[in-house]
């Protein structure tokens, strides 16, 4: 996955400030975060609702990518290449799994599982796409965990029946993990709202199979139902995933992964918001040190890059 070149040039933001680069993590975690809400209004089944969200995405981040390539003197690199691949089939993973996981288990089971995710990026940042992982990051990721243990795990219930659901809750974090590599790499080559375009191309691909094989209601029933569709593709996905993507340009994967604790508190505050769900003290301790195990895990270098291998100027 280190090897991983794109079509028009190096796009890795290096001189995009931490602050600014922090900022477009947590507004992409606060995207994200939204989502449960617009997918409970969604009025269509879970792979049809994660279907629509991708599709709907599409539009934005074409003119996103038009402009932001037209700015850097080019067109749009049409060409999907290794890294853009994986990151969209990583991604549709992710949703998939995550929408059995939910399906099999609690809601509290299946996120504390998918929080997990930063685990297999810290492990496979140094093997994967050479980026050494830092000290502090170690001890930030085990008070986030801690945190997330706190925040969703006082609901975390154990039964054999429900032991499928929390595999697939497993599974997908390692998707959204490996889906952190890949666009980390992709990233060093690419702009962020592009690389999130074609990579969703790939992704609404997989997923209109998906949907369609199982037999998911696709449409919903109101002029609402087609709202929260639109908004869960333009808000929680064109703009958490791009902002991700942004962010990936000058932040390592590692740190960058730790977003995912941040879009967990960003559904708490949501779900308390809008449906009246109790946030009680265990929960706020759990928000306090996930956001005291950010802040211990900021990065006080750049981090090291390995850099592309330069692409043969003819076919081999």
């Amino acid at each position: 996955m280190a090897q991983s070149t794109g079509s028009g040039g190096a796009a890795n933001e290096g001189d995009l400030s931490f602050a600014v680069a922090f900022g477009c993590l947590v507004m992409g975690a606060v995207a994200m975060g939204v989502s449960p809400v617009f997918v409970r209004f969604s009025e269509v089944d879970p792979f049809a609702s994660a279907f629509w969200r991708v599709l709907f995405g599409l539009p934005v981040l074409f003119f996103w990518a038009f402009y932001e390539t037209r700015r850097a003197g080019r067109g749009i690199g049409w060409r999907i290449d290794r890294a853009l691949l994986l990151s969209g089939l990583f991604f549709a993973g992710d949703l998939v799994f995550w929408h059995l996981a939910i399906h099999h288990t609690t809601m509290a089971n299946a996120t504390l599982m998918a929080t997990l995710a930063p685990v297999w990026v810290v492990l496979f940042s140094g093997t994967f796409i050479g980026e050494k992982v830092q000290r502090q990051t170690w001890l930030g990721l085990a008070l986030c965990l801690a945190g997330a243990v706190l925040l969703v795990g006082s609901s975390y219930r154990l039964a054999p029946e429900r032991i499928v659901g929390d595999f697939y809750g497993l599974v997908t974090s390692f998707f959204f993990g490996l889906y952190f590599l890949a666009v980390r790499v992709a990233r060093r080559s690419r702009k962020g709202g592009e690389l999130t375009f074609l990579s969703t191309i790939v992704t609404t691909a997989v997923l209109l199979g998906v949907a369609l094989f199982s037999g998911n209601k696709m449409f919903p029933d109101s002029a609402q139902g087609y709202a929260a569709l639109v908004a869960l593709g333009t808000f929680s996905h064109a703009g958490g995933q791009g902002l991700l993507a942004v962010a990936l340009g000058a932040l390592s994967a590692a740190f960058s992964s730790l977003v995912i604790f941040v879009e967990a508190l960003s559904a708490a505050f949501f779900g308390w918001a809008v449906f009246g769900e109790t946030l009680g003290s265990l929960q706020l301790c759990g928000a306090a040190l996930i956001l005291a195990g950010i802040w211990i895990a900021r990065p006080r270098s750049a981090p090291p890059v390995v850099p592309p291998v330069a692409r043969p100027t003819a076919r081999g």
